[in-house]
């Protein structure tokens, strides 16, 4: 008798994204307090890139504002398709997960402010934003390591609220964390992202000029050459106007159609396609990797500083409270309901697994602080609150996991692309 053996299943594409971003935050935390820490911050202040256009940055400003524009890219594209095809599309399925998105970083703001205020530290206030962002990536790796028996709708609520947060903690950098704002610079933004919107609708063939542009080889090429010089056009033009330059990223990825083509993917589904495996493997990781480096050494009173507790608390009691409050308070008091076949236990889970910040918190603590010592005191806190929230979700979520549940099915296999 031949014994066949079971085919392997793939890893999850947003469980190696996660791996590769802890593994990338520890190998820079580690290397910063190593013997060889020196080498490490030599090479995380390297400056390259021209003077003449004010771009010769450092490495870690590079992969702060230059790689995680690529990450904001793929939330841009990523909350296009949901707006488009996607949970979003449909005001009853997405109102509670958004809603509480909107309570998940309420709360935790409240929480940082109250602690940080009580505990005298008036300096730690600018960084109340920082325990409001929930990481994407981080989190959905978390739910594939231990979610694998949930209801699928378990993943499309923790995606609806985690984008929809990702869009709020966007527009949180770009009103709050901007510096002294160049109108001229801002309008040549403004007049590039509008360029990149009518040129990417070129993508989206229906008749005319769009019809040629599809059917020629080189119309093609040349049309993905413009976005291409339209995109980084647009994040340098931001990056000099004072406003974040990742805000150009996710300002490309809404602006790409989203519609489905028949037998295929949209064009805002083919870029993230091959766009996410970069931002994945690459951007998160590296930023991760200076982001992390934060020194230890002489930092005994760590545990009685406001912005730590403010951090700590604010993900892991703040973050959870503000979803299922929210979530709570809506079906106790409108007729919104959540998605069907999310159990107490599943959006428990959820709650919890909102408090993972990481990326998207540790990009807030560099903008939010120029005293490095609050800086890297809310770095810390941001690891120890994502590695508490996670720890806490796997240990709900797996007990939560029944003989009802439904497969999960990600995202990249929801569309084919016969030309992939």
């Amino acid at each position: 008798m031949t014994v066949v053996p079971a085919a392997r299943r793939r890893p999850s594409p947003d469980l190696v994204g996660g791996v590769l971003l802890v593994a990338a935050a520890l190998a820079g935390l580690t290397w910063a307090n190593s013997p060889w820490r020196d080498t490490y911050r030599a090479l995380a202040q390297t400056v390259v890139g021209p003077a003449a256009w004010h771009l010769d940055l450092s490495l870690e400003a590079w992969a702060a504002d230059g790689l995680l524009a690529v990450f904001f890219l793929v939330v841009g594209l990523e909350l296009k398709r949901e707006l488009v095809s996607g949970t979003l599309r449909d005001r009853r399925h997405a109102a509670v997960p958004a809603l509480a998105a909107v309570g998940g970083m309420v709360v935790p703001a409240v929480v940082y402010v109250l602690v940080v205020g009580l505990g005298g530290a008036s300096a730690g206030l600018r960084g109340w934003a920082v325990p409001t962002a929930t990481d994407i990536a981080f989190a959905l790796a978390v739910l594939a390591l231990v979610g694998r028996g949930l209801p699928g709708v378990a993943r499309v609520f923790l995606l609806t609220l985690a984008v929809v947060d990702d869009l709020l903690a966007i527009v949180v950098i770009a009103v709050f964390y901007a510096a002294e704002i160049r109108v001229t610079w801002l309008v040549a933004a403004a007049a590039a992202v509008v360029a990149f919107t009518l040129a990417a609708r070129l993508l989206a063939p229906s008749g005319g000029a769009r019809r040629v542009v599809a059917a020629s080889a080189t119309g093609r090429a040349l049309l993905v050459v413009l976005l291409v010089a339209l995109g980084l056009t647009a994040w340098v033009t931001l990056h000099a106007s004072g406003i974040h330059a990742t805000i150009a990223g996710v300002a490309c990825g809404l602006a790409m159609p989203a519609t489905p083509r028949p037998g295929g993917r949209s064009p805002a589904g083919h870029l993230e396609h091959h766009v996410r495996p970069w931002s994945a493997a690459v951007a998160a990781p590296v930023f991760a990797f200076f982001a992390a480096g934060v020194p230890l050494a002489g930092r005994g009173g760590l545990a009685t500083e406001p912005v730590v507790w403010g951090v700590l608390l604010g993900l892991v009691v703040g973050k959870p409270v503000g979803v299922l409050g929210t979530a709570a308070l809506l079906e106790r008091f409108t007729r919104l309901r959540a998605p069907g076949g999310l159990r107490p236990r599943d959006l428990a889970g959820v709650g919890l697994l909102a408090g993972v910040g990481f990326t998207v918190s540790l990009l807030v603590a560099s903008l939010a602080f120029d005293d490095a010592r609050l800086r890297d005191d809310a770095t810390l806190a941001v690891f120890a609150g994502s590695l508490v929230s996670a720890v806490a979700a796997a240990l709900v979520l797996r007990r939560g996991r029944g003989a009802r549940a439904l497969p999960v099915v990600p995202d990249d296999e929801l569309e084919v692309d016969p030309a992939d």
